[in-house]
């Protein structure tokens, strides 16, 4: 029987709700903003703490130019937009005035990827973990729920150094009712199985789970994994999978140039090469449409992840 989930918030509300809870805590916490706050929740934490919000209006770059400045008077900056504005349109101050000198700034982007659904590909965000995981020394990360983000974002403000955290627009699958114990680099396996292993983050984690559940109507034993570290990776439990399931399967909504898949497999190709198939969009871009129609539509939808696995694991 295939499991079904409790719909929880969207991660980009339980972003904005635990700023406001950090906010208290710390001080030196400052909130930027590119005209979107209702969609990126930090409307809240300009309610709470109206002298520490800055808004840019439609001024990415302006944004992050000023963020930079900030961390170096020693505020900790979060930056917030759509991961489509805030990557695209400020790729060179990220580069020049954050990346290059390693600046304690926290980019957190909301509607990242396909889900975005009916807004179209000029809205989505389809690149911008590979993007973001060129700058040296950032760290990436992607939650798949609500659970995870507060834990995530309470995280990121104690630890020194620049962060993307992709956060996205519909109502989130619940994984994590029961709270576990997170702890900061490491992957969470969710299910246990030999026959093969599926990693994946965001939304597509509980696609991943239900795939789980149809492959194993069909007697096939998958692990399935959260793997919200993009960059850098939990290399310990991939090489430690690698050897035991000899399978791997990557699901995730972003292209599959220069996503998870691609990071694992380069690890992988140089440490202990497996036989490897990653789920992601092909070289294209996404479209307008309910998230359920783009996920069945880009091959990432539990159904299409069940047939894709099934065939993975009969093709040798």
């Amino acid at each position: 029987m295939m499991r079904e989930f409790k719909l929880g918030k969207p991660t980009r509300a339980a972003y904005g709700e635990t700023l406001v809870e950090i906010g208290e805590e710390i001080e030196e916490i400052v909130v930027l903003d590119a005209d979107l706050s209702k969609s990126t929740h930090t409307y809240l934490f300009a309610k709470k703490f109206p002298n520490r919000f800055y808004n840019f209006g439609i001024a990415e770059a302006n944004m992050v130019s000023a963020a930079a400045g900030l961390a170096r008077c020693g505020k900790i900056p979060f930056c917030s937009s759509f991961a489509c504005f805030m990557i695209n349109k400020a790729y060179e101050q990220i580069k020049i005035s954050v990346a290059g000198s390693g600046l304690n700034v926290k980019f957190v982007s909301s509607h990242g990827g396909i889900s975005v659904g009916e807004d179209g590909f000029t809205q989505q965000s389809v690149e911008d973990i590979a993007l973001m995981c060129t700058f040296p020394g950032f760290t990436v990360v992607a939650p798949c729920d609500e659970v995870y983000t507060r834990w995530l974002i309470k995280e990121v403000a104690k630890r020194e150094g620049p962060c993307y955290v992709r956060t996205q627009r519909p109502s989130a699958p619940i994984i994590y009712e029961n709270k576990p114990e997170f702890k900061w680099g490491k992957y969470i396996k969710l299910e246990e199985g030999e026959d093969v292993a599926i990693f994946s983050y965001g939304l597509t984690v509980a696609e991943a789970l239900k795939a789980h559940d149809l492959l194993k109507k069909e007697g096939i034993k998958a692990s399935v994994y959260d793997a919200p570290f993009i960059k850098p990776l939990d290399e310990e439990t991939i090489i430690n999978v690698a050897k035991s399931v000899r399978k791997i399967v990557v699901v995730e909504e972003h292209l599959k140039d220069g996503g998870l898949g691609s990071r694992i497999a380069t690890f992988l190709a140089e440490n202990f090469p497996v036989p490897m198939k990653i789920l992601a969009i092909e070289d294209t871009y996404g479209e307008s449409g309910k998230p359920e129609e783009l996920f069945e539509k880009f091959g990432i939808s539990y159904r299409r992840i069940f047939k894709e696995v099934l065939k993975f694991i009969k093709s040798s």
